[in-house]
This record gives C-alpha cells, structure tokens and sequence, in this order.
C-alpha cells in the first residue's frame, strides 16, 4: 500500500529569522466505510501506534485523528475508553490537501 506523506504537496517557507514552515492547510475527508474497524483504547494506546498496528506505518496516525472529530486533533494520546474508529482502508482518504493561506 502506497499513501503520500502528508506534507509532500504542501508548501514550505523560510521566514526572515530563516525559519522554515509550511503553508497552512486543510485536511482531507476520510470516507466513512462499512468496513471500518471500531475499538474501545485501552491504557498506553496512542495514534501512531494504533497507526502502526491497522497500517504498518506510524505516520498515518492522523488519518485516525481526523477520521475521530471529538478527539483533540493536538495529540497522539487519546484517554482508555474511547471508541475510536480505525479507516479500514487509508488510501481511500481523499488526500487532496487544500491551502487555506499561500501568502503568508
């Protein structure tokens, strides 16, 4: 399975102090799928190792954060109890990033 780096076509700026950042940005939908998988976290679970366990890449783990709304999109951590749903196929997320500011 081949997914883009989601920095790939975004672009990236040096400020006056040389510092590099990139532009602000959307993130795509990711489709809800009758063949999503749901489980409930347990103690120590976070997104880049749950992303390692479904994918076998820990940096899609925002493909599960955004696919989770009500979870602060901030952190990889995530409180033991929580439903999470795990896109069963992470190539269907529409990776079409979109710019929300290319001056800045």
């Amino acid at each position: 399975m081949c997914i883009m780096n989601r920095y790939k076509n975004i672009p990236l700026f040096i400020n006056q102090d040389n510092k590099r950042y990139y532009a602000e940005s959307k993130y795509p939908e990711v489709v809800l799928s009758n063949n999503d998988i749901y489980v409930i976290t347990n103690s120590g679970d976070r997104l880049d190792l749950l992303a390692q366990q479904f994918y076998g890449d820990s940096s899609l783990w925002w493909i599960i954060s955004i696919a989770n709304t009500d979870l602060s999109q901030n952190s990889l951590f995530i409180p033991e109890g929580t439903q999470l749903r795990i896109p069963i196929d992470p190539s269907n997320t529409n990776l079409g990033f979109s710019l929300t500011n290319q001056n800045i």
